[in-house]
């Protein structure tokens, strides 16, 4: 096998109680200590971590590492719970004056048939026609254009209070905060454009058969060498979905008589795959590493259920950086935990390869550790450089075993040739091989925007989750009537970003989302940043009592970061 089994294990217990909620290891700066063994708190009473740095090789101290997670005041979360009670209360008399024939009934509703079970269930349904119904403008908004700094959104309205929608025939340009372009790619036209042309007349759009079969061009082939050469490791593959990368390819690794350590706010692209695997899953606390390694320890010291023989193999799956919380795996102390209980890792950069590091190669890079260190580096190609797919890397035997019995490399199509050459320019132009420096310049812009904007929005009282460094930057509004509200009225302004409720987030932690792009120039954040404190005003949506962190933002880079042109 590719991860050999570790025979020499003690043995491991009972399935412990899964962990619930996000407080965990992320420790909530209003309850931590003034000093753990994570760690210590600064002066602003902010949790800091000490096992990172921003850009630099050496190891970093003291309030290098930084990530808030602020509790909101307990009046907030109170009216929060109560305003959800009040619209499910409404939701239910509506459903009872439909019933009965006095309020029409406009969705699909499942016919109950005698003797069979409902096919769907009953809560999402009454969810979707009576809360997400209502709100729904706010969500699949199409756009006419790229999904670069700026874009198109193409307007609509509802004549129904959200059952249908119809088209104005008028665009609204707006700034783009809720695309995951976080180096500017997906707006390139000098850059790349002329290249994915060129692929596109030679070899098509697309082969019409999986590698194994009569898909495998010597584009597919450059791509695997170039990924494998990005990430520092021995040999990658890559397949055409993002998704499929870990839902595919992780039963191919771990099987019945294995263990899954995961965290509890991985991706459900990675829950898919650990339960189609049918190996043991066990959850601990987000970045929890007390929690982790109290799991560990009993994994290896009580071995499998009833019959205490030891795991197969214990396999502990993470993220980079997580894409609802804006935090950033602990790798290090992870890596140390592998190394000491004998477990391999499986690393998911989705949101972080391209985006974190001084070379723009994720978090292994962020934190500085050897690639070898990881035993399975997967990522996907849908953020940072502006095309689809995803890669895994690795050794050359784990690469060899995931051809041969991966059902993403057996029975998917092969990548498109053009969206496999976007792929191949964006890395070497972060690699530098393009002979400019526009990679390097790219991936400094970005640190400096996330930076500039997380430190605002911090001073203008907003409560942030999240690492300073991370690009993904989650606004907290926590009322469920204040979730159409923003997304509507920053709309309204100029402003296009994402709202998430639940049950993609805790219940009373509904919030804005914004992904940073190396393409904002720092007019578009200021505008940004303004027209977000007047929606925080008009909405009452300041919680935070913290003072404000005092993490350095440094000077702005002279250089533009647009394809297209230079800035004046």
């Amino acid at each position: 096998m590719v991860l050999p089994k570790r025979n020499g294990q003690p043995r491991c217990g009972e399935y412990p109680k899964m962990a619930s909620g996000v407080q965990g290891c992320s420790e909530r700066a209003a309850a931590v200590p003034l000093k753990d063994r994570n760690g210590v708190v600064n002066r602003n009473g902010h949790h800091v971590r000490t096992n990172g740095h921003n850009g630099h090789s050496k190891q970093a101290g003291g309030d290098d590492f930084f990530e808030s997670f602020e509790d909101p005041p307990l009046a907030i979360a109170i009216l929060t719970y109560l305003g959800y009670a009040l619209i499910i209360l409404v939701g239910h008399i509506r459903d009872f004056l439909r019933h009965y024939g006095i309020e029409r009934v406009k969705s699909y509703t499942e016919p109950k048939l005698k003797g069979f079970v409902p096919l769907l269930s009953s809560w999402e349904s009454f969810y979707t026609r009576n809360l997400y119904r209502r709100i729904r403008d706010c969500w699949n908004r199409p756009i006419a254009s790229r999904p670069g700094a700026e874009f198109d959104i193409m307007e609509r309205v509802s004549p129904d209070f959200g059952w249908n929608f119809e088209f104005t025939g008028r665009n609204v340009k707006a700034l783009n905060f809720g695309s995951y372009n976080y180096l500017g790619f997906a707006d390139s036209q000098t850059l790349c454009g002329g290249q994915v042309e060129d692929v596109t007349r030679s070899y098509g759009v697309g082969v019409s058969a999986s590698r194994q079969e009569l898909g495998y061009l010597d584009i597919h082939r450059e791509l695997d060498r170039v990924t494998a050469e990005f990430l520092g490791v021995e040999e990658a593959i890559t397949v055409p979905m993002g998704f499929a990368t870990n839902s595919m390819n992780m039963p191919a690794l771990v099987s019945k008589g294995c263990l899954i350590l995961s965290d509890e706010l991985n991706h459900a692209s990675l829950i898919l795959g650990a339960r189609l695997s049918g190996a043991m899953i066990r959850v601990y606390k987000h970045n929890n590493m007390k929690d982790l390694e109290t799991k560990l320890r009993e994994a290896v010291c009580e071995g499998q259920p009833r019959t205490h023989r030891p795991w197969k193999k214990i396999l502990i799956v993470v993220e980079g950086v997580y894409s609802m919380e804006g935090s950033i795996v602990r790798l290090p102390e992870i890596v140390r935990l592998k190394k000491k209980y004998k477990a391999y890792i499986y690393l998911d950069e989705a949101h972080s390869i391209g985006a974190m590091g001084p070379n723009g190669k994720g978090v292994v890079d962020y934190f500085g550790l050897d690639p070898r260190d990881i035993d399975i580096m997967m990522g996907t190609f849908t953020k940072s450089f502006g095309s689809c797919g995803g890669y895994i890397g690795g050794s050359r035997s784990l690469i060899q075993h995931l051809r041969a019995t991966s059902h993403s490399a057996i029975y998917s199509c092969a990548m498109s040739p053009p969206v496999t050459q976007q792929v191949i320019a964006t890395m070497r132009i972060i690699m530098g091989q393009d002979g400019t420096h526009e990679g390097r310049k790219r991936i400094e812009q970005l640190k400096w925007n996330t930076r500039y904007f997380r430190k605002s929005l911090h001073e203008k009282g907003f409560i942030l989750y999240g690492n300073k460094d991370s690009p993904v930057v989650p606004l907290l509004l926590y009322m469920p009537v204040k979730i159409a509200m923003f997304s509507r009225e920053s709309l309204k302004r100029g402003l296009g970003t994402v709202v998430v409720g639940f049950p993609a987030t805790p219940l009373i932690e509904a919030r804005a989302r914004f992904c940073i792009s190396a393409a904002h120039t720092k007019e578009m954040l200021d505008k940004a940043l303004d027209i977000i404190d007047e929606v925080g005003d008009l909405l009452k949506l300041k919680y935070s009592t913290m003072p404000v962190p005092d993490f350095q933002v440094g000077e702005e880079p002279f250089w533009s970061t647009n394809c297209q042109r230079p800035r004046d």
